[in-house]
């Protein structure tokens, strides 16, 4: 064997011999003889087997199995399992929030926005908390995770990104963002998220903004005060 720089190879008369492989209880367990020295310098990982533990060297093989196949087919019959027409897709109602995948990937996103950021009064996790559960209903509608373009357009609906935003809204937002951010305040939190429609969150971000210099609340589906 040509030899390696860096590599120890033992010697033939310190090179351990291994015992018998078991495989009791589909565990492999390898040994090494207990009449194995260990030369000086010798670097090797010595594992092997209590030698209280019976070794039968004639055990069979533990192969993996297939689990018995079911005679009939899986029907939804257990408690919690969702049946009746919305089995097919996510239930609506109020309180039921927006189903996606991988929405608390929106939190980490909230950094690319920092120096564009103008909270004024409103506490930085309480405009984290309730822009980033509205990009998350964002990213739902399209059933996929957040991007940037979502958390940009749930900050820019609240007027986050905008330097000098309208008192009116302002006042709005100092009230409905107060304490959003604690788990104690979820119903809050999904109200201001439920007070922005579907069809505004369909549209594309340069829309949104657009209307949102326009007219603030056009994207909105009630009166906000």
């Amino acid at each position: 064997m040509p030899s390696i720089p860096g590599t120890h190879y033992p010697s033939p008369a310190h090179a351990p011999h291994p015992s018998p492989i078991s495989h009791r209880s589909g565990r492999l367990q390898v040994g090494l003889s207990s009449n194995a020295a260990m030369g000086s310098g010798d670097k090797i990982v010595v594992v092997s087997a209590p030698k209280h533990v019976p070794v039968d060297v004639t055990e069979p093989v533990r192969l993996y199995r297939s689990p018995p196949r079911r005679d009939r087919a899986w029907i939804a019959d257990r408690p919690g399992d969702r049946t009746g027409p919305t089995v097919s897709g996510p239930e609506r109602g109020a309180r039921l929030g927006s189903t996606g995948p991988d929405q608390g990937y929106a939190f980490g996103l909230v950094s690319h926005l920092e120096g564009e950021l103008h909270l004024g009064s409103v506490k930085r996790d309480d405009a984290v908390a309730g822009c980033v559960a509205v990009a998350m209903k964002r990213s739902a509608l399209f059933g996929r995770a957040p991007v940037i373009h979502d958390v940009r357009a749930a900050f820019t609906i609240w007027g986050f990104l905008d330097a000098d935003p309208a008192q009116d809204m302002i006042d709005a937002r100092s009230k409905l963002f107060a304490e959003v951010r604690s788990h104690h305040h979820y119903s809050e939190r999904r109200d201001l998220v439920d007070l922005v429609p579907d069809a505004v969150l369909r549209q594309d971000p340069k829309t949104i903004a657009a209307n949102y210099a326009k007219d603030w609340k056009s994207n909105f589906s009630s009166e906000i005060s």
